[in-house]
Parts: C-alpha cells; structure tokens; sequence
C-alpha cells in the first residue's frame, strides 16, 4: 500500500507546486487549477486517484488538513480587524447563513425532489465557503480591509457551524430520526466541547512558549508549537463528538492569534507555507473524487440549484449583511454578492456522507448528496473563483493604495484625510502601541518594519499610486523612499524631513520632502493670520474639499473659466490654475489648455464632481 501511494503523493504534491506558480504568473486564484487538475488525476481523467486509494485514512487526512487550514485563517483574524467589519461579519455568519441554509434547503426539495431530511443536510454543507477558497482570491483580489475580514470571518465562522450541523443533521434526523430538539442539543454539545477543547489547548502551548522550555528566540520551537495547537486542539476534540474538532481548531487559532507571542511573524509565514501544501494536497485529492455522472445525472434540477445559490440566495445574503453600512460601498456589496465559492468541507463532509448513506443501502441519497454538493463547488469556484478577479476589476474594488510608513500622530492624522477624500490607505507599522491606536481609529494596518522590501510588497506596494514617509526617524524614511523608488519604481514619493539638515539627501533621489519644523511653523502662521481659513483646511473631508487635477477632457480646451461656469457644479469655484510651474488665480476671461493643472474648492460632493468632469480619469 505504502508503494502504491508514492507517487500518487508526489503526484499530488508537484502538480499543487506548479499550480502555486502558475496562479501567481496568471493572477488567478488557485482553487480553480486544483479543481481541474484534481479532475484530470481521478476517475474522470487518468484514474491516478479513486476513492480507493487512500482507504479508510481519508476521513482523518482530510480532518487533519482542513484543521490546520481553518487554524491558519484564525491565527490571522486579529480582533482590532473584526471590529472594522463586526456587524457586517455578525450578519454574515447568522441572518445571511440562514438565508443560505434555508433558501438551499428549498431549492433542494423543489427542484430535485429530495426528502426533507437530504435536503436539510445539502442545505447545511452549501452555506461554507471557508478558507481553502477565500484566502487565494483574495490574494489575487486586493480588496479593503474591512472586506476581506468580512469574507475572511465568514469563511471561518460558517466551515465551523456548516460542518457540526451537517453531522448533527445527518445522525439525528437523517439516520435516526430524533427530531429537532435533539438536534438542536447536539449541535450545542459539539459546539461547546470544540471551544472548550480550542481554549484548552490555547492554554497549553501560550504556557510552553513563555516557558523556559522554549527560549525567546527559538523560531522554530514557536513555529512548531503553534502548529501543535491545530492538530492536539482537533484531535481532543474529534475524540470527544464528531467534527467538534474543526470548531476547535478555528477557536484556538483566534485565541493564539490574538495573543502577545515572541516571532510572530516566523510563525505566520510559517502556518501559511504549510497551509499552501496541505490546501493543494487535499483539494486536488477531493476533487479528483467528482463524480461527473451523478452530477449529470441530476439533469436540469441541480442547475437550477446552482444557479439559486449563486443568483439569489448569495446576492440575498450579502444585501442583508451589508445594508446600512457607509463604509461598504455598492461595488463592495456586489462584490461579497458575487464571490461566495464553496470549499473543502463541503466537499470532504458529502464525500465522506455519501460513503456511509451506500454502505447503508440508499445509494439514490447518496448519489443526490455528491452530485448536488459537487456541482455547486464545481460551479462556483470556476465561475466566482475563476473570475473574481474580473469581477473586482469591473466593480473597481481594487483601488489603488497609498502607503504610509508610520502609524504615530502625523502617519495617523494624514491617513484618515486622505480616507475621508476616498482613498485607499495602508499603514505600515511595526510598534505595537501605535497599531492598537491606528486599528482603533479604523484604519487598515499592516504589520512589519518599512524598510524591509518584503514587508512593503505584503503591504500592497506594488498597486501603490503614493507613497509617504511620515516616521520620526529620517534614517528609517530615508531607506523606505530609496526602496520605494529603486526597488518598486513607485512615484511619486513623499517623505516627512524631521531634521531640516537632511532634507538634501531625500531630494537627491527624487523624494518630495517636508520640514516637519517649517510645516509646523506654516501651520502656527495661519493659526495666527489666517485662523478661519486654517480651520476649514484642517477639516477637510468633513463636509468640504480641495481637490487639483490635471485638465484632460477635450470638451473643455480652449474654453475660458467664464464659458465653464456651467460645468463646474454649484458649491465649488476655480481657485487656483497651474501652468508651465507657475500658479495663479485665474481671471474670467482665462482659456485653459491641455494639461493645465486646476484647483477646486468647495463642497466635497461638488468638489469631486468637478474633478470628474475635468480629468474623467483621474
């Protein structure tokens, strides 16, 4: 046996390596690859992997594999994270899964003629997405902050309740017919023993890394350690109630994420690396079990299944999640509406469901549960994986960033003003303090020192429109611009100049400087001559706006500032127009040209049109 499965394993494992490689060259999410490769090596390809293969192990590979994948997603949701997003998450993990579960559940019965109680059970395995798809779209997808915690939540959240109410469905009304209130008690019980079982072996392993038997800087007794957590909090718990062990491992990963531990950022790199070879051997290995006959077998009912889920169960969902909330936007609602691809427990549980409803005798259940489950996943990760990044490109959720280095005072208070303008702002920041500050304020914080280039690549430098230095320490700036114009080519580049004697070497290599001692005293001089224009500058965004922009709309060449008083909406005015580097307030009577840089002022709504109109590409 152990002959046979070599290179079946190594199989697995090159074909997932060149996926990884592929996905990143191509910018597609790489669920899609694993679904087509995993086809091409079972059954319905070449018949490298067949349910046979792996015996009766495959329930505890595919256990162990999806608890380290759900804790590697925990570990990462950090609580000043969700709190960006906690009522649209809230809403995600209870009235938009609900509607999911139930509006499945009807489709089910309507469309295939399925028995309450298969129904249900479909119901309840369609409402994951999980991880295992979430995470590689989103790395293909750069969305806010506040967007991807909310998928990111709902992921982990719904794998875990999708997972225990389909076993609780399955034992108690499916096999033994208890009725509901047992179901109900047994879904708690398993809930409960998983958390009880996550907490406990969060307290174990925080014991031992801040023990003497660790030392501080043992990297990989933390990595390890950690990795411990996943698989000693599953398997405590999968010994004590069936798939308790995945809401365990969710609950110890959060609670270790969110605690104070030496070499975080080792032990991140590392449970992500692992996860990247776990999540391609299992998906691959789950998809290579398709049945592609039971699927067409179901004729036109499970496309009419497919296309509820995606149409109108999924879209439902994320409206009643987000409705209500300013800071998603319309595009951001439709983009959650229309990326909601299923993943590895609902592919793993059916499978494994489906074994056990033949083995029984009702194959015809059997077939309908694999074929339905599988169809949706099939579906939604071609279409809503394959093409999400399609998707955010035509909603335009993929902004533009501007990095900031620096999360103290001046970092902080330049960020929340540009965000007020619309922009798309990342933090970076490497001091605890200041993180907590920066998260508090609601804004996206991304973690690690500003001058390591790999930091600055995680950070999203490379969809960076502006970069800024705003630190206290010009040597830190200093080598933050120097690699974001080398290393990057980003430009323009801003630096905040803390010692005036430095501001020479930043302008040598191309970097917009601010005296921080001049900038302040500019400010006192305005406070002091100009106190009522000074107050409306420093509140900007609150209802008012200064706005330049380049002039490219042909319409508008040629024509003077009197002639355009129709195009520039009421609540803004032409302050000041650039040319040939000389500024000045304009006349009536002056013609604009090509190119000429032009400066509003007014209200933030009239302020944007305007811009609009100007540079409608700006």
């Amino acid at each position: 046996m152990s002959a046979s499965l070599l290179p079946v394993i190594a199989a697995v494992l090159v074909s997932g390596l060149a996926i990884q490689l592929l996905a990143h060259r191509l910018k597609i999410p790489s669920v899609v690859f694993y679904l087509l490769v995993g086809v091409a090596l079972g059954p319905e390809g070449i018949g490298l992997i067949t349910l046979e293969t792996f015996g009766s192990g495959l329930e505890t590979i595919v256990g162990l594999s999806v608890a380290i994948i759900v804790f590697e997603g925990a570990f990462a949701l950090r609580i000043e994270r969700i709190r960006g997003a906690s009522t649209v998450s809230f809403r995600l993990v209870t009235i938009s899964a609900a509607v999911m579960f139930l509006g499945t559940t009807a489709a089910v019965r309507l469309f295939e003629g399925a028995d309450w109680e298969v129904a249900l059970l479909i119901g309840a395995l369609l409402v994951a997405t999980g991880p295992t798809v979430i995470t590689p779209i989103l790395e293909v997808v750069r969305v806010r902050d506040h967007v991807a915690t909310a998928l990111e939540t709902e992921g982990i959240v719904n794998d875990v309740t999708a997972a225990i109410v389909a076993v609780v469905i399955f034992e108690t009304l499916l096999l033994d017919d208890l009725g509901v209130p047992t179901t109900v008690l047994s879904f708690l019980r398993r809930l409960g023993v998983g958390v009880a079982a996550g907490v406990l072996a969060t307290v174990v392993i925080y014991y031992l890394l801040n023990s003497d038997l660790v030392p501080q800087r043992d990297v990989q007794a933390s990595q390890f350690l950690v990795l411990a957590a996943a698989v000693g909090a599953f398997a405590a718990a999968e010994v004590v109630a069936a798939e308790a062990g995945i809401a365990a491992a969710a609950t110890s990963g959060i609670a270790l994420g969110n605690l104070d531990l030496d070499n975080r950022e080792e032990i991140e790199q590392f449970t992500q690396n692992t996860t990247l070879i776990v999540l391609s051997f299992v998906f691959i290995s789950l998809a290579a079990l398709i049945d592609i006959e039971a699927i067409v077998g179901l004729g036109a009912g499970v496309v009419a299944i497919v296309l509820a889920v995606m149409l109108v169960f999924r879209p439902l969902g994320a409206v009643i999640a987000t409705v209500g909330v300013e800071r998603f936007t319309w595009p951001e609602r439709l983009f959650i509406a229309g990326v909601g691809p299923r993943g590895i427990i609902p592919a793993s549980v059916a499978t494994l469901f489906a074994i056990e409803l033949e083995l029984a005798g009702n194959i015809e259940a059997g077939q309908l549960l694999v074929g339905t489950v599988f169809a949706v996943i099939f579906a939604t990760v071609a279409i809503e994986a394959g093409l999400a990044r399609q998707i955010g490109d035509f909603l335009g959720v993929s902004p533009m960033r501007t990095i900031i280095i620096g999360g103290g005072r001046v970092g902080r208070t330049l960020a929340k003003r540009l965000e007020n303008r619309g922009e798309y702002v990342v933090v970076v920041e490497n001091d605890d303090v200041q993180i907590e500050r920066a998260r508090t304020e609601g804004l996206t914080v991304y973690e690690g020192n500003g001058g390591d280039t790999e930091t600055l690549r995680r950070a999203g430098i490379e969809d960076a429109k502006w970069f800024v230095a705003a630190t206290r320490d010009d040597d830190i700036n200093l080598l933050a611009c120097q690699l974001a114009n080398t290393t990057f080519d980003i430009g323009p580049v801003y630096s905040r100049v803390n010692e005036p004697d430095n501001i020479e070497a930043f302008e040598s290599i191309g970097v917009t400087a601010v005296d921080s001692p001049t900038a302040t005293a500019a400010a006192l001089d305005d406070e002091i001559e100009r106190p009522a224009l000074a107050h409306w500058m420093n509140e900007l965004g609150d209802g008012h706006d200064v706005q330049e922009t380049g002039v490219t709309a042909e319409h508008l060449v040629g024509r003077s500032i009197r002639e355009l008083n129709e195009d520039i909406p009421d609540g803004a005015i032409v302050a000041v127009i650039g040319r040939n580097g000389e500024t000045r307030v304009p006349d009536a009577d002056d013609v604009l040209e090509y190119g000429d840089r032009v400066t509003f002022i007014g209200d933030s709504t009239a302020v944007g049109r305007a811009v609009e109109r100007f540079h409608p590409h700006e």
